[in-house]
């Protein structure tokens, strides 16, 4: 009994870091965004570098945070992958645990951008009009979130989990630009940005094939990084980064 009650409590302070985690994540892009658009109402090219300058280096100061409680995970999808390679072996986080996961990520994020509204003198709760939509951008949303899953799980799988907040936050600050979706990667995200009518706002119509896409990307990072490295589960106590009780030298693995 007294292990149920010290893995419920282990529970407890990782649901706790992803919320928090993921409601700063989305403060951090939608507060940046608000700023950019004020500062710069006629440059969208200089307001899209301010908002993903920022963004790239609040996730990087995140994941550093929250990282040794949860692994800084701040998405659904990569708790998805997480209890998907994890699975066979009995690593990683379980069931039950990926949907709680999820669930304090996605509250979160909305905590997040009611933040965000409420600290630039804006309506607490409000619908984005900025619609987002065509094969284009969800085609962006594909790459970027493929592109994420197979970071995350290559560094882990080859002992550079440490990297994770540097390399994460670098593709995701990349992505911003070379990606047609300016690169949400990220359900949670996605959803909370829907209720800020502003420059880092989504439709709520423009949603669900935003996070659609992002469900497939996802997918496909997961078929690479298997194809590449066969035996990524045994990385998944390391994603995003080694945390919880594990003493750091377990975290490592295998180069080869």
């Amino acid at each position: 009994m007294p292990d149920l009650a010290a893995n419920r409590a282990t529970l407890g302070r990782r649901l706790l870091a992803e919320f928090l985690g993921t409601g700063l994540l989305v403060a951090v892009v939608i507060g940046s965004g608000i700023a950019a658009q004020r500062l710069s109402p006629t440059d969208t090219g200089l307001q899209l570098l301010q908002n993903s300058t920022t963004t790239m280096f609040g996730l990087g100061v995140l994941i550093l945070l929250f990282g040794p409680v949860s692994g800084a995970h701040f998405n659904p999808v990569v708790s998805a992958v997480d209890w998907l390679l994890g699975r066979r072996h009995g690593t990683g986080l379980s069931g039950a645990d990926a949907l709680a996961y999820s669930t304090a990520q996605v509250v979160g994020g909305i905590g997040g951008a009611v933040l965000a509204n409420i600290m630039f003198e804006l309506p607490a709760m409000q619908l984005s009009g900025h619609a987002r939509t065509g094969l284009p951008l969800w085609i962006g949303e594909v790459v970027a979130t493929a592109g994420l899953i197979a970071v995350i799980v290559a560094l882990a799988r080859t002992g550079r989990a440490p990297a994770s907040a540097v390399a994460v936050a670098a593709w995701i600050g990349a992505a911003y630009w070379f990606t047609s979706s300016t690169s949400f990667a990220n359900p949670a995200v996605t959803i909370a940005r829907m209720f800020s009518d502003t420059f880092a706002g989504i439709s709520p119509a423009s949603t669900p094939m935003f996070v659609l896409a992002q469900v497939v990307g996802a997918a496909l990072g997961t078929a690479l990084i298997v194809t590449l490295y066969p035996d990524a589960s045994r990385a998944t106590n390391t994603i995003v980064v080694a945390h919880g009780t594990q003493p750091a030298h377990a975290a490592e693995t295998d180069t080869r």
